[in-house]
Parts: C-alpha cells; sequence; structure tokens
C-alpha cells in the first residue's frame, strides 16, 4: 500500500512540476532570444535529467552499480521510444528547429562511445574522464548555439527602447518549482518503484533499465508530455537528446569518476544494442526533416513495452 501512494504522489508532483519546468523555460527563451531547441538541450534536459543522476551515485556508493548503469541505460532507451512516441500520439512533433541535425548526430556518436568503453566489462576512472570531456564539448556547443542565436536576434529585430522587458522574476520561479519538484516526485516515484520490485523479487540490473528507468524518465515524459499539449516541439525534442547526452556522459561520467563500474554481461548483450538502435531510429527524421506523427509514435511506443516485455522475460 505504501508503495502505490508513493508511485501516485510522484506521478502527480512530476506532472505540475514538468508543466512548471516547460513554461518557464519557453518563457526565458522568448525572453533571451533563445530557440526553444537549445533551452530543451541544456537547462529542461539536465534538469529532467538530475532525478537519474541522483540514483546512479546512491546506487553505486550503496553497493548497487548494476543498478547504477542500467539506470542511465534504460533511461535512454526509455527517452528516445516512450518519451518521443507518447507526446507524438498528441501533436505530431517537427524537427525543424535549428541545430537538431547537429544534436541528434552527436547523441548518436556520444551512444556508440559508451558502448564502446563498457566493452571491456567495466567503466573505469579513465573512461569517466573522457566523458566528462565530451559532456564539457556538449555544454560548450549549446552556450555557442545560444550566443549565435541571441546575436542574428539582435540583428534582425530592433527593440523598441520605450517597451519594458517582460520580467524574468515568473519563469524563474516556474523553473526552481520545476526542478525541485521533479526531484521530489521522482525519488517517490523511485521508492514505491523499488518497494515493489522487493516484493516481486526482480534482479538488480533489470530494475535498473526498467522499473527505475522508468521512473527517473517519468520528469521527461511529463516535459515533453506538457510540451506537446503546448506545441512547443523544440523544447520536447531538444529535452530527449539534451536528456540522452546527459545520462551517458554526465550521469555515467560523474558516477564513474567517484567510483568505477562494472558493466553487467546482460548489458552488452541486449540492453546497450537497443539503446544504440532506439538512437538511430532519430537520427533519419531529424536529418530528412520528417514530422514525427501518430504512426511513429505508435512505433515507438509499442517498441518499448515490447522493450519490457524481453527484458522481463529475458
Amino acid at each position: 500500500m505504501t508503495a502505490i501512494l508513493y508511485f501516485i504522489a510522484g506521478l502527480v508532483l512530476l506532472t505540475l512540476s514538468g508543466d512548471a519546468l516547460v513554461r518557464g523555460a519557453v518563457a526565458v527563451a522568448v525572453r533571451l532570444h533563445v530557440p526553444t531547441i537549445i533551452i530543451g538541450l541544456t537547462i529542461v534536459s539536465m534538469g529532467t535529467s538530475a532525478p537519474e543522476l541522483f540514483v546512479a551515485l546512491q546506487a553505486a556508493l550503496s553497493g548497487a552499480p548494476f543498478l547504477a548503469v542500467g539506470n542511465a541505460i534504460g533511461s535512454n532507451i526509455a527517452n528516445s521510444l516512450i518519451v518521443l512516441g507518447l507526446p507524438a500520439l498528441i501533436a505530431p512533433i517537427y524537427l525543424l528547429e535549428p541545430g537538431t541535425r547537429r544534436s541528434s548526430a552527436f547523441m548518436f556518436a556520444v551512444s556508440i562511445a559508451v558502448f564502446a568503453l563498457a566493452a571491456d566489462g567495466s567503466i573505469s576512472t579513465f573512461d569517466s574522464i573522457i566523458l566528462l570531456l565530451l559532456f564539457i564539448i556538449y555544454l560548450t556547443y549549446g552556450f555557442v548555439l545560444a550566443q549565435t542565436a541571441r546575436r542574428e536576434a539582435r540583428e534582425s529585430f530592433v527593440a523598441d527602447e520605450k517597451t519594458t522587458p517582460p520580467s524574468l522574476v515568473r519563469p524563474v520561479l516556474l523553473l526552481l518549482f520545476g526542478f525541485v519538484g521533479l526531484a521530489l516526485g521522482s525519488r517517490l516515484t523511485v521508492d514505491g518503484a523499488l518497494l515493489l520490485a522487493e516484493a516481486l523479487g526482480i534482479g538488480q540490473t533489470v530494475v535498473g533499465t526498467t522499473i527505475v528507468a522508468l521512473g527517473t524518465t517519468l520528469p521527461e515524459i511529463s516535459a515533453t508530455l506538457a510540451a506537446a499539449f503546448r506545441r512547443q516541439a523544440g523544447v520536447a525534442v531538444g529535452n530527449v537528446i539534451g536528456s540522452n547526452i546527459f545520462n551517458v556522459l554526465g550521469i555515467l561520467g560523474i558516477t564513474a569518476l567517484v567510483i568505477p563500474l562494472p558493466v553487467d554481461p546482460r548489458l552488452l548483450s541486449f540492453d546497450l544494442w537497443v539503446m544504440l538502435g532506439a538512437a538511430a531510429t532519430i537520427l533519419p527524421m531529424a536529418f530528412l526533416r520528417r514530422p514525427i506523427g501518430r504512426w511513429v509514435g505508435s512505433f515507438l511506443t509499442l517498441s518499448y513495452v515490447t522493450y519490457l516485455f524481453l527484458a522481463f522475460t529475458g
């Protein structure tokens, strides 16, 4: 009963805070003349990925490293399939924002990189340094894109000196509420999921790649669903791509720097391949600028359900 209450309370908090995060992020983007794809790639993606980082660090320090790695890999699978699939059932997601192609290609490249680093059965301290260096490159890229967008906006539009720019107080408060609510809501949801998993007697790796990953991915689901309802596709796509990059570079990089992470052979033979395949599905749509409509959304969602079935059945 306690597990179910935790889970429901977490879902409610995630829904409210996800909507607040999207509204705040879009308001900041408009105020600073930054494209919403950039906001999604940075602020929203890092904020909604904070639960994964917290869970990974806690799991590694608690002697459950398989759960830590499984959480990051499973979250990327959920991001690429269910987080994009569900919003597409509500409204088409158009991949027209600037930077989408480069970001999706970088996401696929770092997915291959983490696969290669994990192939020897562990993510070592040296591996973590490589991942964190790539993460710094990604953050620098996002900063340059934002600066370029702001400069182009200033050159394209002449601001009315008599017009008072909108205040950033409300958007910042929405962002703060979103971040705090996502962290607390995710914690409640994951606690409930872990209690249920313990009662069912599910293994550590399976728990990490499925129940915990889905629980910590609920912020991304909440944020992208809110973005779909508000027709903010840039935030939705940027959130998925940015979260995937942050999961493999930031979360695994930071956690492995604290304590080296062994990699379960199951991940190498199954889950990492699914992660690569899921990331690859975004590439053609991004480069061909094909919208993610209901048919594709249904395929992505069904693919994730199939993955869960295979994960639990071995």
